[in-house]
């Protein structure tokens, strides 16, 4: 198959590229720079040159092949409204050129907020008033277009080098000099190995049915204390708690995402996908080995 993918050179698309070359599937790689192109060409890749906000360019590209996965989203948390709403777009525009075609088009989403004090399922749906939904109702939408429309919805993505919002915490520690969590700390995030998260775009890719939402979710579950201890050792800074009423003002744009407790199960994925854990390292173990420099 091949394969036009956005976020082909961020954190998760350098993974996923290998994952589809391997499996025999080519792929054709977004990028906007001359150092990206060069990357995706060094891993096998073909290039398309565009941005995520060029929508024609992604028309150009999804049209051109037979199956898209979207990954790329502007990580800008301080306008995150205007952010989503530049993702819907882009899907609904990838989407517009498969209609009626029955290719794949996998769109990526989370997993906070999805449900609150319960194990999230591949069941549950986002609330409209949370702007990353528009992206999965996007999906539904394009589903009942005949678009093998799915979603792949992501937890905390790892490996030592990044952790997902994890990356943005230890930055923020090193700049404010602790490692804090919010209240008791036992609100919890979900996590994946970038190496297993890979493994189920190409497993939804090519299985996938239309209008699924797919978790790549190897952890449940893990406490935010747990985290914040782990960056503390790392960077050898105390770790402290900050009451719910503080963690605007400490943790800025990440604050929203600090509040909810928000475990994820990955077993109706595990069961539909065939989707097997490959005995990666989990969050903390990753943490524990990252390099604070």
């Amino acid at each position: 198959m091949r394969v036009f993918l956005t976020g082909a050179t961020g954190f998760i698309g350098s993974a996923i590229v290998p994952e589809l070359i391997q499996a025999g599937h080519t792929v054709v790689g977004l990028s906007r720079s001359d150092s990206g192109a060069a990357a995706l060409t060094a891993a096998g890749a073909e290039v398309h040159r565009g941005e995520l906000e060029d929508l024609e360019s992604l028309k150009r590209g999804a049209a051109a092949c037979d199956g898209v996965i979207h990954c790329g989203f502007v990580h800008d948390f301080s306008r995150f409204a205007e952010v989503c709403e530049i993702d819907r777009q882009a899907v609904e525009a990838m989407g517009s050129v498969l209609a009626g075609s029955d290719r794949p088009l996998l769109v990526t989403s989370g997993v906070l907020f999805l449900a609150q004090g319960r194990a999230a399922t591949e069941e549950d749906a986002f609330s409209p008033r949370f702007p990353r939904a528009a992206s999965e109702f996007a999906v539904d939408a394009l589903a009942a277009q005949g678009v093998r429309a799915m979603a792949i919805r992501l937890p905390q993505v790892h490996d030592p080098y990044k952790q997902g919002l994890i990356t943005y915490l230890i930055g923020l520690a090193r700049e404010k000099g602790v490692s804090a969590y919010v209240g008791d700390g036992q609100s919890r995030w979900a996590a994946v190995h970038r190496l297993d998260a890979a493994r189920v775009y190409r497993l939804a890719l090519e299985k996938g049915v239309a209008g699924a939402k797919y978790h790549a979710v190897a952890e449940e579950g893990v406490a935010l204390r747990e985290i914040a201890d782990s960056i503390g050792r790392g960077l050898k800074l105390p770790v402290v708690s900050k009451a719910p009423e503080e963690a605007a003002e400490h943790f800025g744009g990440l604050a929203m995402f600090l509040g909810g407790d928000s475990p994820v199960s990955s077993a109706l994925t595990q069961q539909r996908l065939g989707w097997v854990l490959s005995g990666q390292p989990s969050l903390i173990e990753d943490l524990d080995q990252a390099k604070f420099v």
